[in-house]
């Protein structure tokens, strides 16, 4: 029904922002990874948008690409993942490690995402499966054992999911490379001084 917003940001919060089109105001829920591109009120925002319809509610989401709308989508397919809970993994992990996580049948990317269980990752890896397999065998951004070793280190030391693929990403690509290497220079990417 609604697919597409265009207009201007006229509240932003953490986990939503309020779109005026028109004169009419939008609230679109929205990964924390939106949130942290949007410069804040005031700025102009395209959004691609999934409406959700319950008994009682009418609930819009937005993201910035086709992409990870598709993902979200995808994600309400699979049984206990809902509206909030498939937001919540689009905010932590990069489409690119919701892929590679599931084609690589690795639960354990999942379960770092607040509201993901054991049982809910292995669910989402069930059903996502054959759908992504595809799409992802071939990239070329599936991150490694060590990468994932170090996106493990970093989220011990509680620095977010997000942080430390952002840190990682900003790492050279050398494949000879030690995971100690690349948690000590992830960390002085992280916290440099």
């Amino acid at each position: 029904m609604i697919s597409r917003l265009s207009g201007t940001v006229v509240k932003q919060a953490s986990d939503y922002l309020v779109v005026q089109v028109g004169g009419v105001g939008f609230r679109v829920n929205v990964p924390v990874s939106v949130t942290e591109r949007i410069d804040g009120p005031g700025r102009p925002v395209e959004l691609v948008t999934h409406l959700h319809v319950r008994e009682n509610e009418l609930a819009l989401y937005g993201f910035l690409t086709e992409e990870a709308l598709d993902l979200f989508e995808l994600l309400l397919g699979v049984s206990g993942v809902g509206p909030r809970v498939a937001l919540a993994i689009l905010g932590a992990v990069t489409p690119e490690t919701l892929r590679q996580a599931v084609v690589r049948e690795e639960p354990g990317i999942l379960t770092r995402v607040p509201g993901v269980g054991p049982k809910t990752a292995r669910a989402i890896i069930f059903h996502l499966r054959d759908k992504l397999s595809a799409v992802g065998a071939g990239a070329d951004a599936l991150i490694t054992d060590v990468d994932a070793e170090v996106i493990g280190a970093l989220t011990t030391l509680g620095f977010s999911i997000v942080e430390a693929q952002t840190a990682l990403q900003n790492l050279p690509r050398d494949p000879e490379m030690e995971l100690e290497e690349k948690v000590r220079r992830a960390l002085g990417y992280l916290a440099p001084g």
